[in-house]
């Protein structure tokens, strides 16, 4: 096997680690959505009220998220420690700039960085940060097994 071979191997397990990962951080997420009447927000990002296609829509995003997560941290999560880490931070991360900044904007809103400490953004903020951790422990839990 080449070094070139090895590498593009390394990617794609990383990769498939993180899209394990997001699928369980969306469903936990996507529940908490479901909970908080959040769903058909998410669902008109693709011009519809349904809390079903509000979910498939927020599992599409999360898978996404998902495999860019194990991409990017994948060689430097080496435990259930560093994982659950890089995971709330890229929780958070993705916290500031889905429905802060990608979300209203695609909305037309514009970004709602002022808006960051109401209660509704304070539990999206919840939300993700458990998305985040969720996704870096599937992603070990994924690479270890």
């Amino acid at each position: 096997m080449t070094a070139v071979t090895h590498t593009s191997n390394q990617m794609v397990q990383r990769g498939i680690s993180g899209v394990v990962g997001g699928i369980a951080g969306g469903i936990l997420f996507g529940g908490m959505m479901g909970g908080m009447g959040m769903l058909p927000m998410v669902a008109a990002l693709v011009g519809s009220t349904s809390p079903v296609i509000g979910f498939l829509a927020h599992m599409v995003i999360s898978v996404v998220i998902g495999a860019s997560f194990g991409l990017l941290f994948g060689g430097r999560i080496t435990g259930w420690r560093s994982g659950s880490v890089y995971g709330l931070v890229y929780g958070a991360l993705w916290w500031v700039l889905g429905p802060l900044v990608i979300m209203p904007v695609m909305m037309g809103m514009g970004v709602q960085f002022g808006a960051a400490f109401s209660t509704p953004l304070l539990m999206s903020l919840v939300g993700h940060l458990v998305y985040g951790i969720a996704t870096g422990l599937g992603a070990v839990w994924f690479s270890h097994r």
